[in-house]
């Protein structure tokens, strides 16, 4: 098991190195695009190429091409570049060999023309409940390869293949707007399109009427997309290797302490979801493990540099974004879920508030587990019951805070894109700002 543009990297790398990693991308993407309710884009983007980093007279070099006729250029650059790098403070990956997901799964993607059908008719289903909306329906159709190999006996390499769709509404009426949307993807299978459609119409329906709520302390539903944007990345922050290694990390030196609920888990599992992986970009095997535990923090994710500067083991955690360098990052983030479902959440709030959609990723002090977000979408709760929309209204906490008063979790994760897996999450009480008028 090899490949030759590899092998002939590493070969001309060796007398002028002494170690060298080198990892080839290659990725297709077809978007299909209806804008206003209109088909608008049909197009594929398409990337090959390699990233090689080499340790010269003890220090790093890194170069990156996606001309794979010029290799002996990329082996140069990388070597001049080493003469300017950061020592290296660890070495390659060694002896792997992994063939994971090769692409034999059978799946064949759904064809252009019948996403353009697909597309005509969610708009029409949503016209069917209000002809008012403006309609946004998104596909992409992704395929990539990944290999990756070293002069110390590492060859690994993985295929994926995914299917997304998105469905987002825009309803204007005056100066009211109300922005609505939904997603799904799947690796070897089609999006559930129905479900998505129905979760719009869901979100509608609950929005037809305003409610309002005053500013004060107040119960706290988050949804799990609402939760996987703006409290996910906290965790992720915080759990870094880097940030840990840095000091930056509140949780630095509390490996061992309880500081949650003990309902909360955190974990990462890269046996599951569309980002599934048996190794990481930079040829470590990847495995299943609890950041949090019951409420007790158990360890970090560490790529390869962090690992060794911090003087621990790397735990199959560095990823690249396309042709860069690695660095940490989860391979997907996930919360073990409760045992009271949505609904009884929801009917369990005298008052309250539901947090479906958040406004980006929010404002927040992320080293101090501090968060603040503005509501996109959100719901009123009365006596049990959604009673309406509520606008101009922003909710803050602090995850440290907030997860010692955590009320339940949700008893369904639901995977949010391709890289959280989590439930709903009620909190006793967090801090709510409301604009009148």
């Amino acid at each position: 098991m090899s490949d030759p543009i590899l092998d002939q990297i590493l070969k001309l790398a060796a007398p002028r190195t002494e170690a060298a990693e080198v990892y080839f991308l290659s990725s297709q993407d077809t978007p299909i695009e209806f804008e206003n309710n209109r088909l608008k884009a049909l197009q594929t983007k398409a990337l090959k190429g390699v990233a090689l980093r080499v340790i010269c007279n003890g220090r790093l070099g890194f170069a990156s091409s996606t001309d794979l006729t010029r290799l002996e250029d990329l082996v140069d650059a990388a070597v001049q570049t080493a003469e300017i790098g950061s020592v290296a403070e660890f070495d390659f990956a060694s002896e792997l060999h992994s063939q994971n997901g090769t692409g034999d799964s059978g799946y064949v993607p759904p064809a252009t023309q019948e996403l353009v059908e697909v597309g005509d008719r969610l708009i029409q289903s949503v016209h069917d409940y209000n002809s008012e909306i403006l309609v946004d329906v998104g596909f992409h159709v992704r395929s990539g390869q990944a290999k990756i190999a070293t002069s110390k006996g590492v060859y690994a390499e993985r295929a994926s293949q995914t299917t997304s769709a998105s469905i987002s509404g825009n309803l204007v009426r005056g100066e009211d707007f109300l922005q609505a949307y939904s997603y799904d993807v799947g690796r070897d299978r089609t999006p559930d399109y129905e479900r998505i459609l129905a979760e719009l119409l869901q979100k509608y329906r609950w929005a037809e009427q305003n409610a309002s709520i005053s500013s004060g302390s107040f119960p706290v539903l988050f949804m799990p997309r609402a939760a996987a944007s703006s409290l996910g990345g906290l965790f992720e922050t915080v759990l870094s290797g880097q940030v840990v290694a840095q000091k930056a990390s509140p949780l630095t030196d509390k490996v061992g302490e309880t500081l949650f609920d003990s309902r909360l888990t955190v974990f990462e599992d890269p046996t599951i979801g569309v980002s599934a992986c048996a190794f990481d970009d930079e040829g470590t095997p990847t495995r299943r493990k609890a950041y949090i535990d019951q409420g007790t923090v158990k360890g970090f994710y560490w790529d390869r540099r962090w690992a060794a500067r911090a003087e621990t083991e790397p735990t199959g955690n560095g990823f690249r974004g396309g042709l860069s360098r690695p660095g940490p990052d989860m391979v997907n983030f996930c919360v073990a879920p409760g045992s009271t479902s949505t609904e009884d959440l929801i009917a369990s709030m005298d008052e309250g508030l539901i947090v479906d959609q958040v406004l980006g990723a929010g404002q927040s002090n992320q080293l101090a587990g501090e968060f603040s977000v503005n509501l996109a979408l959100g719901y009123k709760v009365e006596k049990g019951k959604i009673v309406g929309r509520v606008k101009n209204t922003m909710v803050a906490g602090n995850i440290f805070e907030a997860f010692q008063h955590l009320a339940d979790l949700g008893s369904t994760p639901e995977w949010v894109g391709g890289g959280a897996y989590l439930p709903s999450m009620l909190f006793q009480q967090l801090g709510v700002a409301a604009r009148q008028g």
